[in-house]
């Protein structure tokens, strides 16, 4: 389902070239990134693996994809799971710009040959928690939040060729990676807007309750503090990733 953009780019022109965005849920939205990119000027290619729809053979026709999160593990054993994390090689192979958010970034390191894994003590990220960006990270992009948004219990052991953008807490140090000169994947969630907050707290409330996890109060409360630079960084990043590629 391609939804049409509705806002011109930052050149005055709607791109020729939609976005490809893969989402896992029937209820899921691209969110503030999906809003986003259309004010960039493009167009949203939709499409829901789980549900029964196909992903392109190439991406010609599209100027990039953004892969995003779900309930789901990059782990299952799932068919489309496994035929999802296979077709990864399309957008690495033809350099297309590729964003992974969440289970997309986890489903871009399976690919890559690194690993996911729960915490050996069971602890997870659900709330705000710090983010530190690397050297590389600093001059792959200049602005940083100092807190973001984390909605997991899996964590991620990088392949040797991504190359670490930002640190988080102890317990899930591997927060954001890039591969390649047009690939990125986030553990966090810079996607999310007010009211999908709300409702991921109201759907997942027990998760809240997990060792390491923040409370649902403390993660709406947050978005109030933290959520302005969060959204600065996606802007920042689906401009370099998906503007800069096109001209």
């Amino acid at each position: 389902m391609i939804e049409p953009s509705i806002q011109p780019s930052h050149e005055g022109r709607v791109a020729s070239r939609p976005v490809l965005i893969v989402l896992h849920q029937e209820t899921s939205s691209p969110g503030r990134v999906g809003i986003l990119l259309r004010e960039m000027g493009f167009a949203l290619d939709i499409r829901r693996p789980p549900l029964g729809d196909g992903l392109p053979s190439t991406l010609d026709d599209h100027a990039g994809v953004v892969v995003f999160g779900g309930p789901m593990s990059a782990n299952d054993d799932e068919e489309f799971v496994r035929r999802e994390t296979d077709w990864l090689a399309v957008p690495l192979k033809e350099g297309r710009p590729l964003l992974g958010l969440c289970l997309g970034a986890q489903m871009l390191v399976n690919h890559l040959g690194g690993q996911v894994r729960p915490h050996p003590e069971g602890r997870a990220e659900y709330g705000w928690y710090e983010l530190q960006p690397t050297l590389d990270g600093r001059a792959y992009m200049a602005d940083w939040p100092s807190k973001v948004l984390q909605f997991h219990r899996e964590g991620v052991v990088l392949p040797t060729a991504a190359t670490l953008l930002a640190k988080g807490e102890d317990h899930f140090p591997n927060q954001a990676f890039s591969f390649g000169h047009n690939a990125v994947g986030v553990q966090f969630h810079p996607e999310v807007t007010a009211v999908m907050l709300h409702r991921w707290v109201v759907k997942a409330h027990e998760r809240f309750e997990m060792p390491g996890a923040q409370s649902a109060r403390q993660s709406i409360q947050g978005r109030l503090m933290h959520d302005a630079p969060l959204r600065q960084f996606a802007v920042a990043l689906l401009h370099r990733l998906f503007i800069e590629a096109e001209t």
